[in-house]
């Protein structure tokens, strides 16, 4: 900004609050103010189609992309992990070979088709994209001729202001004289510059608006042909499509359940994916099998304690006690044979009340310390887990609010980790 600008800003300043604020002698043009907020919406919805029009072009582009992306995905999960020990088909040369074919074969019709758009998406930017950046250029253009209008009307009032305030003065000395002369000099010179342009806009804003409209309407026309040329490509290259691994004779939900198979019920027999989890991390990394597997301890006695007998239905929802669990052979819960005297013993003293809590000791002022009785056998499986039997006495170390984790205890001189829901209830 010059320095004639800045005391131009400085001067108008005072003006402008007093407008800002609806104060003093405020010139208003009813007509004129119309004109500007319509010039506001005009200004605001060509900006919008612009980006709106950008958004479509860039839309089906983006559109071809993630379908090759897509493609590409599907492929990369077809193939083997090859060499790797945790795929039991790593010495298989291929995974899926159709499947792989389908997807480099739909790659290359998606490639084609986005080659075919080109020139179609070429012409949106060329009809639609740039004509609405020639309407901002003047739009912009117009914008300047508003603030210079706003300056003047600034300038008209403020002078009038001051003009009215000389006039206003019973006695004036020489000195007032010469300021009223060239106050009326001020007011004349402030009256021409503002009503030059306000009766511009006036005037060719509402020819600007008429213009709109005949503007528009071949860009809508061209958007909508060219937008039909795009589908009727995009629908007439996908019909046409002739891959042998997709049987389009069959409707969406009939082709869908014929390729998926029994897929879900093999997924659904996998114990991991019924395995239920808090989010926390593994505490040794040793991998699912050692502590979560379905041949562990774990989840054998997690089992029995739901109710869920090798021969039981998971639907039947029926919860038989479940028997104490140790590797010491006494039996399954659905085996046919009479249950051992010590099995009895064990489940009759199960259903006895526990004996009374032990009263703190409120002399020494050291917090009793936390214990479980254990409910089952549990065998370390790892380094750090430690083991015990059923009814021994554990002292809780440290412990979540989650039973299904894996808690710290310590039996005498022993210490280590081992399953939360192993345990009765915790006794203080």
């Amino acid at each position: 900004m010059s320095i004639k600008g800045f005391t131009k800003s400085v001067t108008r300043t005072p003006q402008q609050f007093k407008q800002r604020f609806n104060l003093g002698d405020i010139t208003k043009d009813a007509v004129f103010i119309d004109a500007e907020r319509r010039f506001q919406e005009l200004e605001t919805e060509t900006k919008k189609l612009h980006d709106e029009s950008k958004k479509y072009f860039e839309a089906i582009n983006g559109m071809l992309d993630h379908q090759i992306e897509f493609s590409q995905a599907i492929a990369e999960i077809y193939k083997p992990i090859s060499g790797r020990m945790s795929d039991p088909n790593s010495l298989m040369p291929e995974g899926n070979p159709a499947g792989i074919e389908a997807c480099e074969q739909y790659e290359s019709i998606v490639r084609e088709l986005k080659a075919t758009l080109q020139p179609e998406l070429e012409m949106i930017e060329q009809r639609v994209i740039m004509p609405a950046d020639q309407l901002l250029e003047v739009v912009k253009v117009i914008r300047k001729v508003l603030i210079k209008r706003q300056h003047k009307q600034l300038d008209f009032d403020r002078h009038r202001t001051a003009l009215k305030r000389l006039q206003d003065k019973k006695e004036k000395t020489l000195k007032d004289e010469k300021a009223l002369f060239k106050a009326e000099s001020d007011v004349e010179q402030a009256t021409q510059d503002f009503e030059y342009f306000n009766n511009l806009l006036k005037d060719e804003l509402p020819q600007l608006f008429a213009l709109e409209a005949e503007f528009i309407r071949p860009l809508f026309q061209s958007f909508y042909y060219m937008q039909l040329n795009v589908f009727y490509t995009l629908h007439e290259k996908m019909q046409g499509i002739n891959i042998g691994y997709f049987d389009l004779t069959l409707d969406i939900e009939a082709a869908f359940e014929k390729k998926r198979g029994n897929i879900r019920e093999q997924a659904e027999a996998l114990s991991i994916v019924h395995f239920q989890t808090t989010g926390g991390v593994s505490r040794k990394g040793s991998g699912l099998q050692s502590k979560y597997g379905s041949k562990s301890k774990y989840a054998e006695a997690s089992k029995a304690r739901l109710g869920l007998g090798r021969n039981q239905d998971p639907e039947a929802g029926e919860a038989n006690p479940p028997p104490p669990y140790s590797p010491a052979g006494l039996g399954s819960a659905s085996s046919s044979t009479p249950a051992s005297p010590s099995l009895g013993a064990a489940i009759a003293a199960k259903k006895k009340p526990p004996p009374p809590k032990p009263k703190p000791n409120r002399l020494s002022g050291i917090p009793a310390a936390e214990t479980v009785t254990a409910l089952y056998d549990y065998e370390a499986q790892a380094e750090g887990d430690l083991s015990f039997t059923t009814g021994e006495v554990i002292e809780i170390v440290s412990r979540t609010q989650n039973e299904n984790e894996w808690w710290s205890g310590k039996i005498g001189a022993r210490q280590g980790q081992f399953p939360g829901d192993y345990k009765h209830e915790i006794n203080i």
